[in-house]
């Protein structure tokens, strides 16, 4: 019998009228998945090694994995919980005849000092407060006012780079922009760069044109400004909501409430209530006496005390809900912002928090997000050549840019030139222009939209750099024009070809060789760097190269490990090698594309 043969290994072969139905979780163990179909962990350990996954007996592994090992003997797996347990249905077929209207959620941004906080405060104190006698009002980053029975959730952010930084994240949780523009300012470059923001996330903006009790205010030239950066207004002919208002005598505030609600039911924002709570963290802190702390938009669901939650890579039991008046809540339903309490840890801001059925499903969950959340930082890296494989693969049919440059003549005759160089099934799309050095708030939101940065003439700022090397956001330098629009239309063409370099990680000195079943590994002394599970590794006997191929199993001290460092010993088996000789040296290195 062959090894694919499962009666070799000690489960019976089912026929295709006799396979049986196998229920497996979202998440299980080698273990676990052995005891299922009857044969042991290190039988299991083959078949996912067959697979390209080195796991140890403990290790969990995702639904995926443990179908295709089920299948090899013969079984015919489904998930628990039916199909809803391995992909999100779409809301209208998930809760067909379950959605109801929800709250309209909505960010507030615009430039510094034009008055974002003022006028959140002046929503807050008239729609909430008022009714409330000796209401203490607590920052938890986001509340809810009521206006003619129907209810507005806000985000108090610090404005579009926050907003912008959960998108990145993955989070989308906004439903409106308010812009808003002082009217004795005008339009100033960080209104720009909200408008900006606001269109990447494609999200309707309402300007609020704040400060018209100065005598110095002229509202008239905030709408010409505005529709001079593409922004129309209705009374122009346009489609976007302008409403005058004055956070300091409360003018027009109404007014602007009402509009959002307007917004808010042509969008028809709809919900389903009657599911497991899903939602988003915006605000995260570890309270001195109270331990862990998140602020909680539910998005769909209900949200109750009690809940076992996973939230980002921590999980723990929802032991208490505040509003943001500190009040105890037993339950929020969708588009609720809600502080919660009984998290393990704390999470990040733009992390989605679940309800999950137990806290053992919790806690793999959580081990699975942390895995994907890894593997995503080595591989989301947007660099104008993996744009331009993406194009030719047919997989990607937008080319995303942002433009900084010296002078706003740079600015526009390189907008101008990148414009045309769209094909019918290829968009150029600049998303933000600006004269200038590269910011940070230029690498967010190249981070969010999956965008590139061209540079011409210009600098990035020191903070830039280190969040585009973190965010892994291609900024490209240039200070010919022709080259610039040379780059990109190859890009678009699909023909630019990436640029590799190797990158060392470590090397292991091989002290001993020791006999397994099925072949040899080398004891191994680390004497520089790390070595990796699954790592590309060469090995070489003085200037020769013996073999080049992957770390097949790597031990410490009897246990498998993700990885070894500096100055430890350990067991290294190598792909489709194990002609070890004393003194012959592993090194383990990574590829990766150049910026």
């Amino acid at each position: 019998m062959t090894d694919q043969d499962p009666a070799a290994r000690g489960a019976p072969a089912p026929t295709a009228t006799q396979a049986k139905t196998l229920t497996l979780p979202r998440h299980i163990t080698v273990r676990e998945l052995g005891e299922l179909l009857h044969v042991g962990g290190v039988e299991v350990i083959k078949e996912l090694m067959k697979r390209g996954v080195m796991a140890a007996i403990n290790q969990s592994v995702e639904y995926e994995l443990a179908a295709a090992v089920a299948g090899a003997y013969g079984f015919e797996p489904q998930p628990e919980g039916g199909a809803a347990a391995t992909a999100e249905k779409p809301l209208e077929a998930e809760d067909a005849g379950q959605v109801q209207a929800r709250p309209p959620v909505v960010t507030v941004m615009g430039h510094v000092d034009h008055g974002k906080t003022s006028l959140l405060d002046a929503i807050r104190e008239t729609k909430v407060a008022a009714g409330e006698v000796g209401a203490i009002t607590q920052h938890i980053g986001a509340y809810q006012v009521e206006v003619n029975g129907h209810k507005i959730t806000f985000i108090d952010t610090p404005g579009h780079e926050a907003f912008t930084a959960m998108r990145a994240r993955g989070a989308t949780v906004t439903d409106i922009a308010v812009l808003v523009v002082s009217a004795d300012d005008g339009v100033m470059p960080q209104t720009l760069e909200a408008i900006d923001h606001a269109r990447a996330a494609k999200v309707p903006v309402i300007v609020a044109i704040n400060k018209i009790d100065l005598p110095a205010a002229n509202p008239e030239r905030v709408k010409q400004q505005l529709t001079q950066h593409g922004v129309v207004i209705e009374e122009y002919g346009g489609e976007v909501i302008a409403v005058p208002v004055s956070a300091k005598t409360k003018q027009g505030l109404d007014d602007l409430l009402e509009h959002i609600l307007l917004v808010a039911e042509i969008s028809e924002l709809k919900a389903n209530p009657d599911r497991p709570a899903e939602g988003t963290i915006i605000e995260s802190e570890k309270d001195a006496s109270r331990g862990p702390m998140a602020t909680v938009i539910v998005q769909k669901g209900t949200l109750r005390v009690g809940d076992i939650v996973v939230a980002g890579d921590t999980s723990g039991k929802v032991k208490a809900m505040f509003d943001d008046k500190g009040r105890r809540l037993a339950e929020a339903g969708p588009a609720t912002p809600v502080e919660i309490m009984g998290l393990d840890s704390v999470p990040q801001a733009g992390d989605t928090i679940a309800v999950v059925v137990d806290e053992r499903t919790a806690r793999d969950e959580a081990e699975a997000r942390a895995r994907q959340t890894a593997e995503a930082a080595q591989t989301r890296a947007v660099t104008l050549e993996s744009l331009s494989g993406e194009i030719a693969a047919g997989r990607t049919r937008d080319l995303n840019i942002v433009i900084k440059a010296d002078v706003q003549g740079s600015v526009e005759a390189i907008h101008d030139s990148l414009e045309p160089l769209s094909l019918p099934d290829v968009r150029v799309s600049i998303i933000h222009t600006a004269a200038g050095n590269v910011s940070e708030s230029d690498v967010m939101l190249a981070a969010a939209s999956k965008a590139i940065i061209v540079a011409f003439n210009v600098k990035a700022d020191t903070g830039a750099r280190r969040l585009a090397e973190s965010e892994r956001v291609d900024i490209r330098h240039y200070q010919i024009i022709y080259e610039l629009i040379e780059d990109i239309e190859k890009a678009v063409k699909g023909l630019m070809q990436p640029v590799t370099q190797e990158v060392k990680d470590g090397h292991a000195e091989v002290r001993a060789i020791f006999k397994v079943r099925g072949g040899r590994i080398a004891g191994c002394y680390v004497s520089d760097g790390l070595v990796r599970r699954n790592s590309l590794v060469r090995v070489l006997r003085g200037r020769e190269v013996m073999h080049t191929s992957r770390v097949s199993s790597l031990r410490h001290l009897k246990e498998d490990v993700r990885e070894i460092t500096n100055g430890l010993e350990c067991g290294i088996g190598v792909e489709k090698f194990d002609a070890f000789q004393a003194g012959d040296v592993i090194e383990a290195y990574h590829v990766e594309q150049k910026g």
